[in-house]
């Protein structure tokens, strides 16, 4: 369930009562008249099926609410209630595999963003896989591609996409592009710092690595496991089940890939460059290609389902 706390300028308030009442899906509707002071106007409150939240958030943003008032989405962790249980059986389809635009949207707008805190996690990380594939270390290649927080701008092009809106996929484009251009450069920077402190060595570069080999020997499975890591990563960001995404951040090689790039750039080997490189573009590719397609489904799917339960 969903909790919507909405501030609503007195002339629509009834309007707003109005819609909520007819959604299917809504209950534990609260009026409280004058209760705004900044913007002025009545609070309304409720609870809906998120199922049937996105349809209705979408109908108040029509009232203009978001402009002349305020619209709160919170998620409900628990909830004791014969009404709210009725509300949810009489929603269409299952609130796990409801998709709610406006948040995907507001998420995906905040994780693209090119922010201090987002180059230095991403250099970071580019770090740690460094001294991974230096090592030939699995294990810190798995770290680093945990703490990597790339994730946010592939959705954001894909959501941008899916919605059609041009800026957004630029903003994603570009937060992704210059923020894996930053930790490449530092993580070059970063190797050659180690290799002045004896801690790096060209030899380990020109080094069989077992374990690190796959990183910049790119081949079409590396394409496939990241189709598939896209299409789970979207689902848990649509489904709320965020904890998938841990699983998606070790399952593709971004991070290293880049790593390796730039700490084989750094010794001269052009080819261990270009391999990784290509490496990073299919990981990328892989996962925008899964993620737009996966939102295409979901949004047909719940076109299906309301032309054949409508909602109000």
């Amino acid at each position: 369930m969903l909790h919507l706390r909405l501030i609503t300028p007195a002339e629509r308030t009834d309007e707003v009562v109005r819609l909520i009442g007819r959604t299917v899906g809504t209950t534990h509707l609260v009026v409280l008249p004058g209760a705004a002071r900044d913007p002025a106007g009545d609070v309304v409150m409720c609870d809906v099926a998120r199922e049937a939240g996105d349809e209705l958030i979408g109908a108040l943003r029509e009232f203009d609410l978001d402009r002349t008032g305020s619209i709160a989405v919170e998620n409900i962790d628990l909830s004791l209630s014969s009404r709210a249980d009725r509300a949810e059986e009489e929603a269409p389809g299952e609130g796990t595999d409801a998709v709610l635009w406006e948040h995907l949207a507001d998420a995906s707008h905040e994780e693209s963003t090119l922010s201090v805190t987002y180059v230095a996690l991403l250099a970071v990380a580019t770090m740690l896989a460094a001294c991974g594939v230096m090592l030939d270390n699995a294990i810190l290649i798995v770290g680093a591609m945990a703490v990597g927080p790339e994730f946010g701008p592939l959705a954001g092009i894909s959501t941008a996409l899916v919605r059609r809106a041009p800026h957004l996929v630029w903003r994603s484009l570009w937060a992704l592009l210059a923020g894996f251009a930053l930790a490449m450069v530092l993580t070059a920077g970063f190797s050659l710092l180690l290799d002045g402190l004896g801690l790096f060595k060209e030899s380990m570069v020109r080094a069989s690595r077992p374990n690190t080999a796959f990183i910049w020997q790119p081949d079409w499975m590396s394409f496939v496991v990241a189709f598939l890591a896209g299409i789970a990563g979207t689902l848990s960001l649509t489904s709320a089940k965020s904890g998938a995404l841990i699983g998606v951040a070790i399952s593709v090689t971004t991070v290293p890939a880049a790593a390796n790039a730039a700490v084989a750039l750094s010794y001269g080997d052009y080819s261990q460059t270009w391999g990784s490189t290509w490496q990073l573009l299919a990981n990328l590719g892989g996962i925008v290609l899964a993620g737009t397609l996966t939102l295409l489904a979901q949004k047909w799917f719940w076109a299906r389902q309301r032309a054949v339960t409508p909602l109000g």
